[in-house]
């Protein structure tokens, strides 16, 4: 056996080395009896079919060309045979795994000088080479017209090369036309399941779903039986376009036509069900994978786990993440950012920290995406001195930080109105290079127009122009206008609308909508009507959200009469009143205990033709039982009843207290019992109600009943109702009972209130009339035995 055979099956074996080659071919030069042409083409194969998987070289193909090349180069004459047509097929092979189509020609040009007779297995690697060139019209036209010039007919296989170059090319309409032309010739080279799947793949990938679908079931229709390939092909593309119930009927179709589903089928339903936020069906997948006894990839696992963080079930993921470890499967370093990112987002620092930690113990680099992700979550928190912390690790762990780490740190830093050190890390980013994008700028802008200092916020305008990053629009500053409306700062919000127009910017109809909001809160109606004119006089026409802020702001400050002007204003200027124009106006007549006026408008609002929605009801019923009208407002609900009307658990709340109210108990009792039935879910507000009337009706035990069945709901009752419960039992004597509701308050997420305490020190003073009873009390609130 020659050497060169020797060495062929140490590259398979992956015990050849790049340098073991070289050393081969310096004994080619040296040895006097020449190697056959077959023992090169052997080793030359061999090193084509090397991938960067084997163990010793790491570029197989791109070192057969290097030493063909020596060969060539150095002259080898006798001691090399001349190479064969079989050697420039290996050779134009190696070039296109190369990705060196382009010496794949020129060797085909060789072959031509050398007068070699083209053989089939040269025509399909000349269709390879053009095909990896981006010359597919070329490749069409030897596969049509040369190849049979050349001596050659076209099979299976130079469709198939010719089919994937144009699918590849985004060309898959050109490529269906190719393989119809194949269909309709027929002979021995009528399409096969690689050729329809090539074409179905290339459609998916260029999006047309339909046409893929369309030739899936043309394919099947023809007697071609699809693969597992073909299937997968199918599978992954519905499940990325979120289709699931789809997939899942190919994935049956599949079962059922004997094509058994592989990891790589799963894998995909597992990911698009997770994509899509199905949590239970991807679990069950996950479930069916194992019992076919396939093996569960990593991208598999990282998919499920994507999917319980996206459910708030970082701690489930966590166990997964465990689990699989312990099964052999190694987590790489995404595993490792699903799982800090869930935890992130749900504030679970500490158990954000221990991953972080085990990542680093198991040899997993932190990159700088991890680091950003927990420089981010610290930051959204307000945790500054933390995500400095993480920095500076970044730091000696000579990770350099990006643009989204400076994003993160400088816009946490800005919403603190720390804006010096913002201002800092700003330049510090500068002179490290990393350029500031529109997310710096705007937080740093943001952060300078809520701290006052608006000369600032316009120089960083100014800079970011000159950076050629377009400056903040319109909504960036009503976004900001809002926010500080909304927090009574109504004169800084003005100043920043002052400062839109000082630099060119139109306002438009929802910055003015923002700033007369903000006025309306602080009950400066006046000025909100300045603001109106402003909005007029600069062409800007005020639409049905303007009218219903204003008529809003009259009504909650108690001016309904101006509000009603305003309201009889909108048809004059060509704005229709809407569902909430309606319903503002119905709300303040009530509340301000018009409730005739408030009928008619309802009235009014229906003959309009106005949409009646939920909360319309909502504020009738409730109008109607605040004005004392409950009986009405009972009729009207059982009479809207009987036409199906849905209505919302607020409303059935509303009518509960209103039925006890009038002492219509039974009826209270009959809809509270019937609310599951009815598709509604109770809330607090609910079981609250049941409770507290209960409690005033004297029926303690029933009381405590709803409150053991909003426990088992899963429903945390509020401090308020608590100590509610609690002044309720103790006014009525029932002291062991309110004993075991203050057994529940923790300090904490649930707390005496004040009026709950001082009512307790009444009670339990020595002259207090349940004092003796202070042993019934939890051992905790003996205390005001002290007090007392």
């Amino acid at each position: 056996r020659d050497a060169f055979a020797v060495a062929a099956e140490r590259v398979r074996a992956g015990t050849l080395s790049r340098d073991d080659a070289h050393h081969l071919f310096d004994d080619l030069f040296r040895q006097a009896t020449p190697v056959p042409d077959r023992s090169l083409n052997g080793f030359l194969a061999a090193l084509a079919r090397a991938t960067s998987s084997t163990a010793c070289i790491t570029d197989g193909p791109a070192l057969a060309l290097a030493l063909f090349n020596r060969v060539c180069r150095e002259e080898a004459g006798p001691q090399v045979a001349v190479p064969t047509v079989c050697t420039y097929n290996i050779l134009m092979d190696c070039c296109c795994r190369a990705r060196r189509p382009v010496l794949g020609l020129a060797l085909f040009g060789c072959i031509l000088r050398t007068g070699l007779k083209i053989e089939q297995i040269t025509a399909n690697t000349l269709l390879k080479c053009l095909c990896y060139a981006k010359r597919t019209d070329e490749a069409v036209n030897v596969l049509l017209h040369r190849m049979s010039e050349l001596g050659c007919v076209p099979n299976a296989i130079s469709y198939s090369i010719v089919l994937k170059g144009l699918c590849e090319d985004s060309m898959s309409q050109r490529a269906l036309d190719l393989l119809q032309m194949m269909a309709k010739e027929g002979g021995g080279c009528s399409p096969d399941v690689v050729a329809y799947s090539t074409v179905i793949h290339g459609f998916f990938k260029e999006g047309e779903t339909g046409k893929a679908c369309n030739l899936f079931h043309e394919m099947m229709q023809q007697g071609v039986e699809p693969d597992v390939w073909t299937y997968n092909s199918v599978v992954d593309a519905l499940c990325k376009a979120r289709a699931m119930d789809k997939a899942e009927l190919v994935l049956r179709q599949m079962v059922a036509d004997g094509a058994q589903p592989n990891a790589v089928t799963y894998t995909c339903m597992i990911n698009g069900y997770a994509t899509s936020g199905r949590l239970k069906e991807a679990a069950k997948m996950f479930r069916e994978m194992k019992s076919r006894g396939l093996i569960p990839n990593i991208f598999t696992c990282n998919s499920l786990m994507t999917c319980l963080c996206k459910h708030g079930r970082s701690k489930e993921a966590a166990e997964f993440f465990y689990s699989m470890t312990a099964k052999g499967h190694k987590p790489d370093i995404v595993s490792y950012r699903i799982l800090l990112h869930g935890y992130a987002t749900e504030g679970c620092f500490p158990d954000m920290i221990d991953v972080f930690n085990s990542m680093e113990n198991n040899g997993i680099a932190a990159d700088c995406h991890v680091f950003n992700i927990l420089i981010d979550a610290y930051a959204k928190r307000g945790m500054m001195d933390e995500a400095m912390l993480i920095s500076s690790k970044m730091q000696e762990r000579r990770v350099n930080p990006d643009i989204v780490t400076y994003s993160s740190i400088i816009a946490g830093l800005s919403r603190l109105g720390r804006l010096t050190e913002a201002m800092e890390k700003f330049n510090q980013m500068i002179a490290l290079g990393v350029q500031p994008d529109k997310v710096v700028y705007h937080a740093l802008i943001r952060g300078f127009c809520i701290d006052g200092d608006l000369a600032k916020a316009k120089q960083l305008v100014s800079e970011m122009m000159n950076r050629g990053i377009p400056r903040p629009n319109i909504s960036f500053f009503s976004s900001l206008i809002k926010s500080l409306c909304q927090e009574g700062r109504v004169m800084d919000a003005h100043d920043i609308f002052d400062l839109v127009i000082d630099m060119g910017e139109r306002p438009d109809d929802i910055l003015f909508n923002s700033l007369i909001d903000g006025y309306c809160l602080v009950r400066k109606m006046d000025k909100a009507l300045k603001v109106l004119d402003v909005m007029e006089s600069v062409g800007v026409e005020p639409d049905v959200i303007t009218y219903n802020t204003l008529v809003n702001g009259y009504c909650r400050n108690g001016r309904i009469d101006d509000g009603l002007t305003l309201f009889r204003e909108m048809p004059r200027k060509r704005i229709k009143p809407d569902t909430i124009s309606y319903c503002v106006i119905m709300d303040g007549l009530f509340r301000s205990g018009r409730t005739v006026s408030g009928r008619e408008m309802f009235h009014e609002m229906i003959e309009s033709g106005t949409t009646v929605s939920i909360s319309t009801y909502n504020i009738i019923l409730g109008g109607l039982c605040r004005n004392n009208c409950a009986d009405e407002a009972i009729a009207l609900f059982q009479k809207l009843g009987s036409l199906n009307v849905k209505f919302s658990i607020a409303i059935v709340n509303t009518m509960i207290n209103a039925m006890y109210r009038v002492g219509r108990r039974e009826e209270a009792k009959e809809l509270f019992a019937g609310i599951s039935a009815s598709g509604l879910v109770p809330n607090e507000s609910t079981y609250g109600v049941m409770i507290m009337n209960l409690l005033k009706d004297g029926a303690v035990e029933d009381a405590n009943n709803v409150f053991s069945s909003m426990d088992k709901s899963g429903i945390v009752p509020s401090s308020r109702l608590l100590n509610d419960i609690i002044r309720m039992l103790l006014e009525k004597g029932e002291i062991a009972k309110a004993g075991n509701y203050l057994s529940k308050v923790d300090g904490k997420s649930i707390s005496l209130e004040a009026s709950t305490t001082s009512l307790m020190l009444s009670l339990f003073s020595r002259e207090g009339k349940y004092r003796e009873d202070m042993k019934l009390l939890p051992a905790k609130y003996q205390f005001f035995d002290g007090f007392c």
